[in-house]
């Protein structure tokens, strides 16, 4: 669906941003154009910002924390003459 007609801006196109990176709606106008002629589609940019963005992190499994392995004395070498 188109988001921003003045700029030929979809809901996808809002979607593509968001997971190259953008989190606010300034990183939209400033990488697509945005909202950046009437202004009549900042509300629905918002809602698709917040809707991409929310399914970024649901699409994103908690991290399970790392445990380093124990570290271990090196083993000593005698050689006996």
């Amino acid at each position: 669906m188109y988001v921003c007609i003045c700029n030929s801006v979809t809901e996808s196109d809002i979607a593509d941003a968001v997971q190259n990176g953008a989190r606010t709606v300034d990183c939209l106008t400033a990488e697509l154009n945005v909202s950046t002629c009437c202004g009549q589609c900042r509300p629905v940019v918002d809602d698709c910002l917040q809707a991409a963005l929310e399914a970024r992190t649901e699409a994103t499994p908690a991290k399970q924390p790392v445990y380093a392995d124990p570290v271990l004395p090196a083993p000593v070498l005698s050689f006996a003459t």
